[in-house]
């Protein structure tokens, strides 16, 4: 019971402290200031989004399938 509660402690203080050094390093590669990083990582995660809904849908592997079966049993 103790460990489980010094993990949970630990991991929550942790993950929020990797995510602004993540964020902090990321920006610094790539030189461009940490709030425009987090504005574009949203950008990316909206248009990612977009193409699942628009185009993804039509690439799933099941639909896929199902349209080469119908093309290898031929019109009959």
């Amino acid at each position: 019971m103790i460990a489980l509660l010094l993990y949970r402690t630990v991991a929550d203080q942790f993950v929020p402290w990797a995510m602004t050094l993540a964020t902090r390093m990321l920006a610094r590669g790539l030189n461009m200031p940490e709030p425009l990083v987090h504005s574009t990582g949203d950008y990316v995660l909206a248009q990612v989004i977009a193409f699942e809904h628009g185009v993804g849908r039509s690439l799933c592997p099941f639909r896929l399938a199902r349209l080469l079966r119908a093309w290898w049993r031929g019109p009959y």
